[in-house]
Order: structure tokens, then C-alpha cells, then sequence
């Protein structure tokens, strides 16, 4: 339903025609939506590849030998457990303009004399965002690798040492290779989730400053439902699906390497 209304001049509260191509063509060359996609790019990419980076290095922590390993683990899942609205009001009040605790520490700390607008400059929100997104998204990248860092074989590792492997020749030739699988799927669904992301950037900054945090789906609805353009609105909804698919088979080819990895022909 979504997708037909997509090439149709639905409004709210009223019927639409079929109108083809008239939504896609007339938000390619608008101005917000263009700049909604670049957002989502962006914040897609950077927050995707700090997240991967932030949770492969908490998983390997947490696959060595610690003192209450179990309690930590329970520990690092509290941002993902959160819900978003939650995490996003207190991240509200963490960047609020006035009583936002970093800029309050970093005035007692001489480092700075005046509080920091984190929402209100346009690329300093960008930034905002994507920090709280990465704080929500960490413990889901590094709880799903830690559970592909215990199917590893220990014997794979001793054979490393007993040829004289580092470290880092280690994790490049033993870990990397047989994690491969499982990090396909997990940046499959963290990119998912970060692409379709909604609360966090509706509760902190409802697109705003001057739409630079404006996803595409949060324009999405901004424009079907508060400013009433079903079609324009679930047009630019039907746009992300390419960028979804791709994704996906970003994942399949990550399977497609585990089964060449076991001997399979499929």
C-alpha cells in the first residue's frame, strides 16, 4: 500500500490519483530531500564503521578471561535493552544548550568558557546524533561477534603459536577469516537499523537544525503525516528500499563465503 501511494497525489483526508513518477522526479530535485539522503549516507557510513570498530574490539575484550565476565557482558547490553525514546531524552539533556553536563565539565575544567550548542549547528548536531546512535549500537555489534568468537576452535590458535604467529598475525589470519560470516550479518543489520533510524533523530532534533539531521525517514513522515503529502511521503519511504536490498546482499555474499569457507558448493 505504501509503495502504490508512493505514485499517487494522496493527501491526508483525501483520495489520490495515479500520478507515475511525478513524486520521485519532483524529490529529486528538491533541495530537503537530496539533503536527507546525503544525511543518511553519512550518518549511515560513520556511525556503521565506529560501531563495527567500537564492538569488534569490546568483543575481543570480552572473550579473554575477566573476573565477572557475565555480569560485564549483562552490563554492555544496557544501551541496547534501553528503549530508544528513553535513550534519546537523556541524550536530549546530556546536548541541552544550558544544563548539558560535558560543556558543564569541560567550563569546571578550563578546557572551554562557554557551552557548547551541541543541536543547534548544523554539523555539530550531525555529530550529536551520531554519537548517541553509536552508544545505542555498540552492545548489539559487540555481543553478536562475541558469540561468533566463541565458535572459533582454540586449536586454530595454538597451531598459530606453535608457527610462531603474533598477535596481530592472529587476528588477521585466524580471527578476521572465520568471523568474515558472521560480521556480514551483523553490519548487515546494524546498517539496516541504522538507515531506517527514527526516534533518536525525531526525540533530539526533530531534523533540525535547518534539516541537517533529517533522515530520509524521518522526512518521510514529516512530509506524510504532519504535512499531510501521503504520496510525497511514502515516495520518498520507497526510495530507501534500493539501499535496503543492497544491504541485504551484502549479507548473502557474506554467506555465500561462509559456505566456499565449509567445502559447500551452493
Amino acid at each position: 500500500m505504501g509503495t502504490y501511494l508512493g505514485f499517487t497525489d494522496t493527501k491526508v483526508g483525501r483520495g489520490g490519483v495515479w500520478i507515475g513518477l511525478e513524486n520521485f522526479i519532483f524529490l529529486f530535485g528538491d533541495d530537503v530531500a537530496r539533503l536527507s539522503l546525503f544525511n543518511t549516507f553519512f550518518y549511515t557510513i560513520v556511525a556503521s564503521v565506529i560501531k563495527f570498530a567500537l564492538g569488534l574490539w569490546l568483543a575481543l575484550l570480552l572473550n579473554k578471561h575477566l573476573p565477572f565476565k557475565s555480569f560485564i557482558r549483562a552490563i554492555v547490553l544496557l544501551p541496547f535493552i534501553v528503549p530508544t525514546a528513553l535513550s534519546a531524552i537523556a541524550f536530549w539533556w546530556i546536548y541541552d544548550s544550558q544544563f548539558s553536563i560535558i560543556s558543564w565539565l569541560l567550563v569546571k575544567m578550563g578546557i572551554i568558557h562557554t557551552y557548547i550548542d551541541f543541536l543547534g549547528e548544523p554539523w555539530m548536531a550531525r555529530f550529536s546524533t551520531i554519537a548517541a546512535n553509536i552508544w545505542r549500537g555498540v552492545p548489539f555489534v559487540a555481543i553478536c561477534l562475541l558469540a561468533g568468537l566463541q565458535t572459533i576452535s582454540p586449536s586454530f590458535y595454538e597451531a598459530a603459536n606453535l608457527d610462531g604467529a603474533t598477535d596481530w598475525q592472529q587476528f588477521r589470519f585466524v580471527t578476521l577469516p572465520l568471523l568474515t560470516p558472521i560480521i556480514a550479518v551483523v553490519m548487515t543489520f546494524s546498517v539496516l537499523f541504522t538507515f531506517t533510524d527514527f526516534q533518536l533523530i525525531y526525540v533530539l532534533t526533530r531534523g533540525g537544525p535547518l534539516n541537517a539531521t533529517h533522515l530520509m525517514a524521518t522526512l518521510s513522515f514529516q512530509r506524510a503525516i504532519p504535512g499531510g503529502a501521503l504520496g510525497e511521503g511514502a515516495a520518498l519511504a520507497t526510495a530507501m528500499v534500493p539501499f535496503l536490498l543492497a544491504a541485504i546482499l551484502f549479507s548473502y555474499f557474506g554467506l555465500q563465503r561462509r559456505a566456499w569457507q565449509q567445502g559447500g558448493s551452493d
